[in-house]
C-alpha cells in the first residue's frame, strides 16, 4: 500500500498484545480484539494518556486515567467529555501489519465538536476545537460565527452577556498577537456556553405576510409594542422590516429609539446589548441580521425602566430632569467642536446635586462640545468612579 506504514508483524501483535507505530507525527496503536484488527491514535484525547496501556474488550478500549471509552472501529468516544480520537485503516500483507490514515474533513469534525462543547458546556472540548480550527488555518471570525449562531439559537431569553463578551473579544482579535487569539475566543465561548446552559431554545416569530408596509409604519408599531411590552408583536414588526430589506441603519435607529424612549432602561444593559448586536453585524455581515436582531426584542420589551422606580422620583425628580437636559442638548449650535474640557467636565459629574451635573452637561454643550465629547466625558467619569469607589457602592 503506497501510503501505508508498517506497524510490525502479526506474531509481534499477538505476543505483545498491541503494536506501536506512527503515521506522520501521530502515535498509533494496533489492537487485536476477538480476531479483528483495529488501529487508533495512541493518545487519549482527554488528557493524553497512552491508550495502549488501557483495557481492550467488547470492541472498545478504556483509558486507565479517567476511564474514557472509545470505539475501536471509529475512534468515537462513548463518553463525550473526552472527545473523539482518530481511527486508521489496517491491512495485513503476509505476516506484516500496515496502517494508514483515513480521509476525513477535519475542519467539519472540529466545528461539530465545537457545537457539542457549547451544548454540553465543556470548556476542554471548546478549547481543543478552537485550537484545532486555528491550527488548520480557519478564519477566527468563522469561530465567532459558530458562537453567535449557538448563542442566538439556544437562549430563550434572547441576547445575553455571553454574546456581548464574544463580540467584545471578536473586536479585539485584530489587536492581539496571533498566539493569543485562540485564548480570547475560548474564554468568550465559555461565557456563551455558561449563558445558554439550562435555557430552552429560542423559537423566532415569523414576519408578516408580504404587504408592502412602509418602514415608517413598522417603526411606529415596533416602538409602540416595545413600550407596551408586547414582545411577540414587536418581534414580528422587526422581522417584517428585515425581510422587506429595509435599510439596516433605519432598523438600527428604530431599535435604539425604542430603547431610548425610556429614561434609563435595565441598568443600561439593554442598550449595551443592542450596540454589541450591531457590532457583530459589522463583523459577520448584514445577512446575519434576521438571526441576531430579533434576539434583542424580549430584553427590550421586558426590561425594567427607571421612570417606574420611586428613587428616580424622590428626593430628586430625575425623570423630568433627564428629559429637560436631553431637550437642551438637542439645540443646534454654531460653535460645535471648540470645546476641549472633557476631563474637567468628568470631574463635575461627581457633584452630589444632580441639577448641577445636568447644568454642567448643558454648559459644555453650549460651549461647543460635540455629542462624542460629552459621551467621552461620561465614560471617563464612569471609569474614575470604578477606580475611586468600591464597585458595590451604588
Amino acid at each position: 500500500m503506497t501510503d501505508a506504514v508498517r506497524a510490525g508483524t502479526l506474531a509481534e501483535l499477538h505476543d505483545g498484545g498491541y503494536l506501536l507505530t506512527k503515521v506522520g507525527a501521530l502515535p498509533v496503536v494496533v489492537f487485536d480484539d476477538e480476531g479483528e484488527l483495529f488501529a487508533i491514535e495512541d493518545r487519549c484525547p482527554h488528557m493524553g494518556f497512552p491508550l495502549h496501556r488501557g483495557t481492550v474488550e467488547c470492541g472498545m478500549v478504556t483509558c486507565h486515567w479517567h476511564h474514557a471509552r472509545f470505539d475501536l472501529a471509529s475512534g468515537g468516544t462513548l463518553d463525550p467529555w473526552a472527545d473523539d480520537t482518530r481511527a486508521f485503516d489496517v491491512h495485513v500483507e503476509s505476516d506484516a501489519v500496515f496502517v494508514r490514515a483515513r480521509p476525513d474533513d477535519e475542519q467539519a469534525r472540529l466545528e461539530q465538536r465545537l457545537r457539542e462543547g457549547l451544548e454540553d458546556n465543556l470548556t476542554l472540548v471548546i478549547a481543543k476545537s478552537v485550537l484545532g480550527l486555528v491550527e488548520l488555518g480557519a478564519d477566527p471570525l468563522a469561530v465567532v460565527r459558530e458562537g453567535v449562531a449557538f448563542g442566538t439559537n439556544y437562549r430563550s431569553d434572547g441576547w445575553g452577556a455571553g454574546l456581548s463578551v464574544l463580540v467584545a473579544m471578536a473586536n479585539m482579535l485584530p489587536h492581539l498577537d496571533p498566539a493569543d487569539r485562540p485564548v480570547a475566543l475560548i474564554h468568550a465561548l465559555r461565557f456563551v456556553a455558561n449563558d445558554t446552559a439550562g435555557h430552552a431554545p429560542r423559537f423566532p416569530v415569523a414576519p408578516l405576510p408580504s404587504s408592502g408596509l412602509p418602514a415608517e409604519r413598522l417603526e411606529q408599531w415596533y416602538r409602540r409594542f416595545i413600550d407596551t411590552r408586547s414582545s411577540d408583536s414587536a418581534e414580528r414588526a422587526l422581522r417584517t422590516a428585515i425581510e422587506s430589506k429595509a435599510d439596516l441603519e433605519a432598523i438600527e435607529e428604530m431599535m435604539i429609539s425604542a430603547i431610548t424612549d425610556h429614561v434609563f432602561i435595565d441598568d443600561g444593559h439593554t442598550l449595551d446589548f443592542a450596540n454589541k448586536a450591531f457590532e457583530v453585524l459589522a463583523l459577520l455581515g448584514d445577512d446575519a441580521a434576521a438571526t441576531v436582531l430579533p434576539t434583542l426584542v424580549a430584553g427590550a420589551a421586558g426590561a425594567s425602566r427607571s421612570e417606574e422606580f420611586s428613587e428616580w422620583q424622590f428626593p430628586h425628580d430625575l425623570v423630568h430632569l433627564a428629559e429637560r437636559t436631553a431637550f437642551a442638548l438637542e439645540a443646534p449650535l454654531d460653535n460645535v467642536g471648540v470645546f476641549n474640557g472633557s476631563a474637567q467636565l468628568a470631574e463635575q459629574f461627581f457633584d452630589d446635586d444632580p441639577e448641577r451635573v445636568a447644568a454642567a452637561l448643558v454648559e459644555a454643550h453650549n460651549a461647543g462640545a460635540t455629542d462624542e465629547q460629552l459621551a467621552h466625558a461620561v465614560a471617563f467619569a464612569a471609569a474614575l468612579r470604578i477606580a475611586r469607589f468600591h464597585v458595590q457602592n451604588d
